[in-house]
């Protein structure tokens, strides 16, 4: 029996696949592997399958992006084949092409990118994403540029990128999250990947984008977004508690957890302030913890950045 899991983990195993479009291609291998005989039929294994991988992925913003993309694509398709096999062959093939195509697309952005880009500039990016990545190496062959990356906590993907381009040969300087206000007057711009771009103009992407929005704004310097074209998606959020990955674990708080001695009621009433601090455990917290009371993406709302959205980098557009 086809597992769409094990296809979507498989082909994530090359780096430059994104969720969404790793989604794409699962679907297709789905569409593959179907039984289907008819086109209402294929339609509900693709939600199925949808919805298995939604279940599956901490993160399912980028897997819903790919794949409301590919099932509205197949939905829409043009029943001109002679009987339904050679229907599944065309989207089969359609959906190959497609994935070969959306490879090309971080180049392409790049080139368009690279004319914003003034030789001499300072950029401040944030995590780690493929896009821009392609962007700052193409920019330092053939401009000076220097480059500012954030930690990225929780999981700490600036030191992936920095590591990269320092290996590349760019001047490159890792700084603290808590220090990009810090930073700010010393940049020329900001420079971020994409998770999802939603309907709203909004921008979905590595938590702690929508603060350095904030403050890019507040110092007058341009946030410009990189996005591939799979990653639009049919969501309207109007806060952070909107998006799909909030849940009721992130930013709970936690309960002190007393001893047994310390929560009797029978406790002598002359106990020291000694024996009462020696009652109790003192508490320890990782940043596992940390990380798992957090959100890993944020919500940079378009009123946030509209000031730089007014010189937006193109994106390339569906296909």
């Amino acid at each position: 029996m086809f597992d769409i899991y094990q296809s979507f983990t498989r082909i994530l195993e090359n780096e430059e696949i994104a969720f969404p479009l790793a989604a794409i291609i699962a679907l297709t291998d789905l569409i593959e592997n179907s039984n289907a005989g008819t086109m209402f039929e294929l339609v509900n294994a693709l939600h199925e399958g949808e919805k298995s991988l939604k279940s599956q992925v901490s993160n399912s913003i980028g897997v819903s992006a790919g794949c409301e993309l590919f099932i509205e694509f197949v939905t829409l398709f043009p029943h001109d084949s002679a009987n339904f096999t050679d229907l599944k062959r065309e989207l089969i093939r359609q959906g190959r092409k497609y994935a070969e195509e959306a490879l090309t697309y971080r180049s392409k952005i790049a080139e368009l990118a690279v004319g914003f880009i003034k030789d001499g500039s300072v950029i401040l990016t944030h995590s780690y994403s493929r896009v821009v990545m392609r962007t700052l190496l193409l920019a330092h062959q053939r401009k000076r540029i220097s480059v500012f990356v954030t930690e990225a906590r929780p999981r700490g993907l600036g030191l992936k990128t920095a590591e990269a381009l320092i290996a590349a040969g760019v001047p490159c300087s890792v700084i603290l999250d808590s220090s990009v206000a810090y930073v700010m007057d010393k940049v020329d711009f900001v420079l971020v990947g994409s998770e999802a771009v939603v309907e709203s103009g909004g921008l979905v992407n590595a938590v702690g984008s929508n603060q350095i929005a904030i403050i890019a704004r507040a110092a007058n310097k341009p946030f410009y977004a990189l996005a591939e074209s799979y990653k639009f998606h049919r969501l309207f959020p109007l806060s952070q508690y909107d998006l799909p990955s909030h849940n009721s674990k992130i930013l709970s708080f936690s309960r002190p957890v007393r001893s047994a001695r310390s929560a009797s009621v029978s406790r002598p009433s002359n106990t020291t302030t000694e024996h009462q601090s020696s009652s109790t455990t003192p508490t320890k917290i990782t940043q596992e913890q940390i990380s798992e009371n957090n959100p890993h993406v944020d919500y940079t709302r378009y009123d946030y950045s509209n000031a730089c959205r007014q010189n937006a980098l193109p994106v390339i557009p569906r296909i």
